[in-house]
């Protein structure tokens, strides 16, 4: 692959643009530092042999199966354990891996994806590619997208390649402008690739790799958009990934015939005045948890949200329930800060679930089943969940199991709870 060490010929990687590895977990290695070969090229593009450097240009490319589904792959281990024994549970062979394709969300060939019109000779195609290697779409995309804080280096770097590439391959004309539409779309795909890395890492080795949380925004005054890799989500379950501006888990009470239960309040704004609901009809109790949210946020709206104007903005409200507790009862805190996280374009913490009725007067509701409350967010995958200061003697009575899977941040009122509830 690098160097035959008899007669000094160069091997693979200089000769190749792309070395591909079927059946990745056959591998094997005649030299007990093959691997550690193998990692210094990955990071270098260098390979010593004697005291000789040698650069190569190939590419590396590892193609592997699963002998089960994902969800059961990443119950008993993770996504790369069909790599060989040397490379499965190295976590600085795996930060070396650009990006980690989902082979399954990859269709199988058939004839409907066949072209009826006319094609380029695979010689004629890849002499494209390899001058497009040359080039670099790079200098295009200075100033008009960030990364952020959870990428170190080596994952700014990873993603960066991965849309170049993709880049070249959308507009091969190095003239041409690429929209900002476009770029977005490559840097969620460049992220989401990466992030799969990284999860497997984390699987590994949790403490050094547990902030995977990648965002990204446009521009220097953009929205931060956080990227998911979807196999990590489940229906009805709350993630650790920050949901986008406007979008808050929160647990409702419920009432004398209703059990707590799991909603998403979705909020969006735009030009115009006042609230809608687009529930149609809406349930009375989710009515007027989003008018006093209205309220408290027109009449608090300088310690909420600034210099920012909400009677300016037209607000649409969007319920989605994930239990039969479907009513919304006691849920104005909830909804005033999926207001105010619309209107700041700015996100929540990820994980976090909102508990808390508010009256017209800004005062929080009491509640009564606090523990209930806390057990069933913990159930539902939370890991922060934010509740009322009266709370605090009741959950004296929450079971150790359940204190040690979750934090409880208390709030005081409206403006304590934004301020922690918010992704700073």
């Amino acid at each position: 692959m690098f160097v035959n060490n008899t007669n000094g010929q160069r091997g693979l990687v200089c000769q190749y643009d792309v070395v591909c590895f079927d059946e990745v977990s056959g591998v094997s290695f005649d030299q007990k530092d093959g691997v550690n070969i193998l990692k210094g090229y990955m990071e270098s593009g260098e390979f010593s042999r004697g005291k000789e450097s040698i650069r190569g240009f190939g590419s590396v490319v590892m193609v592997g199966n699963f002998d089960v589904d994902i969800a059961h792959q990443q119950r008993i281990g993770h996504l790369l354990g069909p790599m060989p024994p040397e490379m499965r549970d190295d976590t600085a062979f795996m930060d070396r891996i650009h990006a980690y394709i989902p082979g399954w969300d990859i269709p199988k060939v058939n004839r409907d994806q066949l072209t009826e019109h006319f094609g380029l000779v695979s010689d004629f195609l890849s002499s494209c590619w390899n001058h497009l290697r040359l080039q670099s779409r790079m200098q295009k995309l200075q100033g008009r997208i960030q990364f952020g804080g959870a990428l170190s280096g080596r994952d700014v770097n990873a993603v960066q390649k991965t849309m170049n590439g993709l880049l070249k391959l959308m507009y091969p004309d190095s003239s041409a402008e690429i929209p900002d539409d476009a770029i977005e779309w490559a840097a969620r795909l460049g992220l989401q690739c990466r992030r799969r890395v990284k999860e497997q890492q984390k699987r590994i080795g949790s403490a050094e790799f547990r902030n995977t949380h990648f965002s990204f925004q446009m521009g220097a005054d953009g929205v931060e958009q956080f990227v998911i890799t979807p196999e990590l989500q489940s229906e009805g379950s709350i993630g650790d990934d920050p949901l986008p501006p406007g979008q808050v888990w929160v647990m409702s009470p419920g009432g004398v015939d209703e059990n707590p239960g799991l909603l998403r309040i979705d909020a969006t704004e735009g030009p115009g005045s006042g609230v809608r609901i687009l529930n149609q009809p809406p349930a009375a109790p989710l009515k007027e948890s989003v008018r006093c949210a209205e309220q408290n946020l027109y009449a608090r709206a300088k310690e909420l949200v600034g210099d920012r104007d909400p009677r300016s903005h037209e607000f649409s409200i969007q319920m989605r329930a994930f239990d039969a507790n479907k009513s919304g009862t006691a849920t104005g805190l909830g909804v005033l800060l999926a207001l105010c996280s619309a209107l700041l374009e700015k996100s929540l913490k990820g994980g976090l679930v909102v508990v808390g009725g508010l009256n017209l007067g800004g005062s929080i509701e009491p509640i009564y089943n606090a523990v209930g409350i806390v057990e069933a967010a913990a159930d539902k995958g939370s890991r922060m969940i934010l509740m009322p200061v009266v709370t605090r003697k009741q959950l004296i009575e929450l079971p150790d199991e359940i204190a040690t899977r979750v934090t409880i941040v208390f709030y005081s009122d409206a403006r304590d709870a934004l301020l922690k509830a918010l992704n700073e």
